[in-house]
């Protein structure tokens, strides 16, 4: 069956297309819920609201760009939702002047490590850090996503990028030093 006949059958609320769609699709939204999320059981918390919104909405889905991104779209406002209802979301105005250049050895690092230590980012951090790094959104859509300045978005990208550079940075020391 097609992507479009099982969204043209969700519309209808058909349980097995949504099924078949949540099973196609919850492996990468979940790691996209992953991103923006402390916990594991908070990632999943947030892909079931994911899920319900998109069932809900997906009427408002016309067929125009990729129905993936327009999931992710979804899971990323879900996040930022959930943020916002815990009052973790308090960006800290920073006046950061230069821009932290970060550079890491494939070689030396790992895909686990960094994704460990972007989730230990302060929240305010972690959220600008994702949004603007990995999922491509400008400074002026996360100020608007997130209804701060824009300044205060690139100041916060700058302190996370400082913290991660830092954690890095320790962690290839502590890797020299095993080697003696």
């Amino acid at each position: 069956m097609s992507l479009k006949t099982l969204i043209q059958k969700c519309k209808k609320r058909d349980v097995k297309s949504q099924s078949e769609i949540y099973h196609l699709y919850a492996g990468k939204l979940f790691a996209l819920c992953l991103k923006y999320s402390k916990t594991h059981q908070e990632a999943e918390d947030n892909l079931q609201e994911a899920f319900i919104t998109i069932f809900k909405k997906i009427n408002q889905f016309k067929f125009k760009g990729s129905f993936e991104g327009w999931m992710k779209r979804i899971v990323i406002n879900t996040a930022l939702q959930t943020y916002r209802k815990k009052n973790i979301l308090n960006l800290v105005e920073e006046n950061l002047s230069e821009e932290v250049e970060v550079t890491v050895d494939e070689d030396d690092i790992s895909l686990d490590y960094l994704l460990k230590i972007i989730q230990e980012l302060p929240e305010r951090y972690q959220m600008v850090f994702n949004l603007y790094v990995l999922d491509g959104y400008s400074h002026k859509k996360i100020a608007e996503m997130l209804g701060v300045a824009e300044g205060t978005s690139k100041s916060n990208l700058s302190r996370a990028r400082l913290i991660l550079k830092e954690k890095i940075e320790l962690n290839q020391q502590q890797q020299k030093f095993k080697l003696f």
